[in-house]
């Protein structure tokens, strides 16, 4: 990166919202947005060829997804940051990207000043979350560390990750969604986590999870 200018690609299938993130970054003297991709496999073409210091990242676009594309760009390049800036306020895509590799993750209501910020932390090799998410984010560890055993420890923790998402009354599409499976892959690890808590059905898995804490926002 050069001591002056953070070379940015924008990844946004929205082409009003990523033109107009576009102009705005462009005028922050210190930023170049060297590219724009409508679609992760786009955004995974582009970085690999500009070799942009940051890729700022939406999450729900056609074909490859954001989730994925951060993933192939952190094996690939993993000298390139990504920023997550999305819509999405569910905790599944937040930790789904940080398990992918991103650096930072905001909110589209983020203000100029907030995305600035994470783009030159990022750039410069930290890690960034907006404060709401950074809040989740300590939320999330606090309660791990004070759980001694994790619930059903006869389950996966992606089954655990399932189960709770099952209990909080997610369809099997919409976990696929949240989490960035196929719908197969989700059958098949619901099967499994109804034999393993030796319940007969989706309503029975509810009750138990529940019971145990599990869906409850």
């Amino acid at each position: 990166m050069s001591d002056e200018t953070i070379r940015v690609v924008l990844a946004d299938d929205h082409p009003v919202y990523r033109d107009g993130l576009a102009v705005l970054l462009g005028s922050i003297p210190g930023i170049e947005v060297a590219g724009t991709a409508a679609d992760g496999a786009e955004a995974v073409e582009r970085a690999a060829d500009l070799q942009p210091d940051v890729v700022v990242m939406d999450v729900r676009m056609p074909g490859l997804d954001g989730i994925e594309a951060t993933r192939r760009i952190a094996a690939d390049s993993p000298h390139i940051g990504v920023v997550v800036l999305t819509m999405s306020e569910e905790d599944a895509t937040l930790f789904a990207a940080m398990r992918a590799g991103a650096r930072g993750y905001l909110l589209k209501g983020a203000g100029q000043a907030e995305i600035v910020r994470a783009i030159t932390a990022v750039a410069h090799g930290e890690a960034i979350f907006g404060p709401a998410v950074a809040l989740r984010v300590a939320e999330f560890f606090q309660g791990a560390a004070v759980t001694e055993d994790p619930v059903f420890p006869q389950l996966t923790p992606r089954e655990r990750e399932i189960l709770a998402l099952v209990a909080a009354g997610r369809s099997n599409t919409q976990i696929a969604s949240a989490l960035f499976l196929s719908q197969k892959t989700v059958r098949n690890n619901v099967s499994n986590i109804f034999a393993k808590l030796h319940v007969a059905d989706r309503a029975e898995a509810i009750v138990r999870a529940r019971d145990a804490g599990l869906g409850r926002r």
